[in-house]
């Protein structure tokens, strides 16, 4: 855990699952908090899932122990939705690309930045469901890029 006064936006948002087998740290480039967009779909209204990215917010993340590392894919199969065996927190999101992984992250996993504090937007992405392409190119356009860092 990170201490409550670290400064998060502008800057760097620490954050993790419960346990803390998985760590990250998003260097956010904007002077203004992350907007959180809520997506609508079964899978992330189960777990409560507020996610942000933006495409020049780097993603660093740090799993301690992989073999706890569950990456679960439903829907088009293009995302693995990345949560803590041990813990079983829904931490982010990534896509591989041929030039990187991109992700957006859970802001509930915050700990340096009260998610209560963002703004929020409802999102939908039904339109994509026969669009692989479209919602590959949405991906690229607007997540972080995403660097994993051995323990």
């Amino acid at each position: 855990m990170c201490p409550a006064d670290v400064a998060a936006a502008p800057g760097t948002i620490f954050g993790g699952c419960h346990c803390g087998n998985l760590r990250y740290t998003f260097a956010w480039p904007l002077p203004e908090a992350p907007t959180l967009r809520v997506c609508g779909c079964d899978y992330c209204t189960r777990h409560g899932a507020a996610w942000t990215s933006h495409p020049e917010a780097r993603l660093n993340l740090v799993v301690q122990t992989p073999g706890q590392l569950i990456a679960y894919r439903f829907g088009s199969a293009t995302a693995d939705f990345l949560a803590c065996g041990c813990c079983g927190i829904l931490t982010l999101a990534a896509c591989a690309f041929e030039d990187g992984e991109r992700a957006v992250v859970n802001a509930n996993t915050f700990d340096s930045l009260d998610a209560a504090t963002c703004p929020r937007i409802a999102t939908d992405f039904d339109a994509e469901a026969n669009d692989t392409a479209a919602r590959l190119a949405r991906r690229r356009r607007n997540w972080s890029p995403l660097a994993r860092t051995p323990r």
